[in-house]
Parts: structure tokens; C-alpha cells; sequence
């Protein structure tokens, strides 16, 4: 008689967190810490901007207001999403045998058949979720308005018009954004350009060796096409590469301005693995997620937009 293997398995609860936590939280941007998250968000959170004018004026004997404070407020509210999944355990059959029997080629996959299929949804979700942080639009199924989205509605934002960046014009259109930054922003410890994968690799392969460009025949350091990857920056701002960013676009924004909101500890959470023999005699594994998210800035005049034309 052939063995039964039943994993309907429900994960709601503290643990729902947990899995619904690595799915959202595994994407380059947040797992790099290129933004600010704030979780437990259970249906929106206002986010308060405070400006002021000139405060320092000269010294009297009275008390005298000396500024104009001006408070305004975006606000943070986390989109409901869900994960709907069927696979047929047959599929893997032969992957899974292999897992018990200890093949070497599969010791990278999770102990159980239930965090396997969890393990997949979970990246297909970090994937997603990395996507949209930057240009999702909230119009399409499965995403919400994106910084670059938001900021494009924003007449705050600072415009850069760019174009497609190769090797040989990187430095120049880099140039451009870092000189529409704000002077008040200039030096901050956690101002970044946020770089499309396309142009990081331009700008890598510039370090590489364009004599016009001014890092000399042999590259920098003299290392050639040799560049190490890693912590580069550019006019003394750290580069930021942002694998959601669609090709030829770069935002210059500090992180402290840029959110990343959801309720990935609040009891909306849901992860199911069910298993549907049971139910209706199939070979069929479900898999159910449930989750929020979204992102905000604070200030849209601290944001500098380069956009190809």
C-alpha cells in the first residue's frame, strides 16, 4: 500500500509573518537597506513634512516668532495583495525522491515539500514586490504607484531629462543629476543614486578606461576592465543599485525620504499550503499568500528624477 504524504499546512499568525516578512523584505532595494521600511502599517500611516523659512534673526530683548513653520503630510496606506498558486506534486516527484535520497545536486532545496513551494512563492513575491517599489502603477493587477510613478506626478520632483546611458556617456549624465541636487542635500550620509542596473554597468566599464572621461587609458587604479564591484560612488554620493528601476533611470533621494510600507506583523497575514487530495482526489498543492504593501516619500523637492527622453 502506498504511503499517503497529506502537508496541508496553515501558517496564519506569527508565523504567517515570518514567511510573508522573507518573501517582501528579500528584494534588493530593502534587503540592501536602500529604503526606510515601516511595517505594522495595519491600514495607513500619515507621513509629516515640516518646513520652514529663514529662523535666524537678529537678536533682540523681546521673544519674536522668527519663522514660518509650515506642516503638510503624505500618506502611507499598504494595497492588500494575494498569492493564488496550484502545482501538481507529480511535477516534482522526481526532484523530491532525489531530496530524500540525499542527491548532492539538490541540497541547496528546503527539508520539507511544504517550504519548498513556499520557498518559490517567496521569491516570485520578492521579484514582484522589487518591480513595483520603483515603477509599479497602481492601475495594473498586482501593483502599487512606484517612486518613480509617484514622483513623475509630482511637480515637486526635480526633472532631469536624460537619455539612453552607454559607457561612453555615463560620467556626463550622472553629472547631470548629481548637479540638480539641492545644496542642502549635498553630503548628506544617506543621500544616494539610485541606478538602474544598465547604468552601472556603463559606469563600471567607464572606470575600465575612457581617456576622454579622465580616468585614463588603463582605468582606474590602473586596473583596466578589472573594476571591482561593490560600494562605488560618483561626485562623492554613494551609487545605490536598484534592480526595479527600469533601464536608463536613476533617482537621486535620501533614504530617510523614501518608505516602504506594510503590515507584515499584523494579523492580515496569510500563508496557506494546502494540499487537495482530500478535497478532490487531485494531485494538487495550493499555495496562499496574503500580504500589504506600498511605498511613499516624504519630501518631493529633496528628489531628483532622471528620466531618458
Amino acid at each position: 500500500m502506498a504511503t499517503t504524504t497529506s502537508i496541508t499546512t496553515s501558517y496564519s499568525g506569527e508565523f504567517a509573518g515570518e514567511y510573508i516578512s522573507a518573501a517582501l523584505l528579500s528584494g534588493v532595494t530593502i534587503d540592501n537597506g536602500g529604503i526606510t521600511v515601516k511595517p505594522n502599517v495595519k491600514f495607513k500611516e500619515v507621513i509629516k513634512k515640516l518646513a520652514t523659512d529663514g529662523i535666524v534673526k537678529d537678536g533682540t530683548c523681546d521673544f519674536a516668532d522668527t519663522s514660518t513653520i509650515t506642516l503638510t503630510e503624505r500618506v502611507i496606506e499598504p494595497e492588500t495583495f494575494q498569492v493564488n498558486l496550484e502545482l501538481c506534486k507529480a511535477d516534482f516527484r522526481s526532484d523530491w525522491d532525489a531530496i530524500q535520497m540525499g542527491y548532492s545536486a539538490f541540497d541547496n532545496l528546503p527539508a520539507s515539500f511544504a517550504d519548498f513551494l513556499i520557498s518559490h512563492a517567496q521569491a516570485k513575491v520578492a521579484q514582484k514586490i522589487e518591480q513595483n517599489i520603483w515603477g509599479g502603477v497602481n492601475a495594473t493587477e498586482g501593483e502599487f504607484d512606484g517612486i518613480v510613478t509617484l514622483a513623475t506626478a509630482d511637480a515637486d520632483v526635480i526633472d532631469v531629462v536624460g537619455t539612453s546611458v552607454t559607457a561612453g556617456n555615463v560620467i556626463d549624465e550622472l553629472g547631470k543629476v548629481v548637479d540638480a541636487i539641492p545644496s542642502a542635500l549635498y553630503g548628506s550620509e544617506d543621500l544616494h543614486l539610485y541606478v538602474a542596473q544598465n547604468v552601472y554597468r556603463a559606469y563600471v566599464r567607464a572606470l575600465g578606461g575612457f581617456a576622454a572621461n579622465g580616468v585614463g587609458a588603463n582605468g582606474v587604479g590602473g586596473q583596466g576592465t578589472n573594476q571591482a564591484m561593490g560600494d562605488l560612488m560618483f561626485d562623492g554620493v554613494k551609487i545605490f543599485v536598484a534592480n526595479g528601476l527600469s533601464n536608463n533611470y536613476i533617482v537621486a533621494a535620501e533614504k530617510s525620504n523614501l518608505f516602504f510600507g506594510t503590515g507584515i506583523l499584523n494579523d492580515t497575514n496569510e500563508v496557506k499550503v494546502l494540499d487537495m487530495a482530500d478535497l478532490d482526489g487531485s494531485q494538487n498543492v495550493r499555495v496562499i499568500m496574503r500580504f500589504t504593501a506600498s511605498v511613499q516619500y516624504g519630501i518631493g523637492s529633496d528628489i531628483v528624477l532622471y528620466t531618458p527622453a
